[in-house]
């Protein structure tokens, strides 16, 4: 169920390279290779293709499954590293710099 709802956001937010060139080699060459072998052979390369394509999708799902499943760890991990700080120690953003919960704020001082 888990990898169901990642493969509904891999088909929402993938978008395929453009490989127009590539894609145009590839069915040029299949041409010439189905126009050289006989029906059999034909078949065989047919298959060798749909196998490959198939290796393609699922090796570009299971990149997408994984970045997404290390960027879900990262901000846990991220997120128990901010808890776990006593809140003395937090840094909070203010301008364009950071100061500790200890530091006073200087107003209209450069550091």
């Amino acid at each position: 169920m888990e990898n169901e709802l990642l493969k509904r956001l891999y088909d929402c937010f993938y978008t395929p390279p453009e490989l127009s060139e590539q894609e145009n080699e590839v069915e040029e060459c299949h041409k010439a290779l189905i126009a050289a072998l006989e029906k059999p052979e034909r078949k065989l390369v047919l298959r060798i293709i749909d196998a490959q394509n198939s290796i393609i999708e699922q090796t570009s799902l299971d990149s997408f499954i994984t970045g997404f499943e290390l960027a879900w760890r990262l901000s846990i991990e991220l997120h128990n590293d901010e808890t776990e700080r006593p809140f003395s120690c937090q840094a909070r953003r203010t301008g364009a710099r950071f100061v500790s919960e200890e530091e006073p704020e200087r107003k209209n001082k450069l550091p």
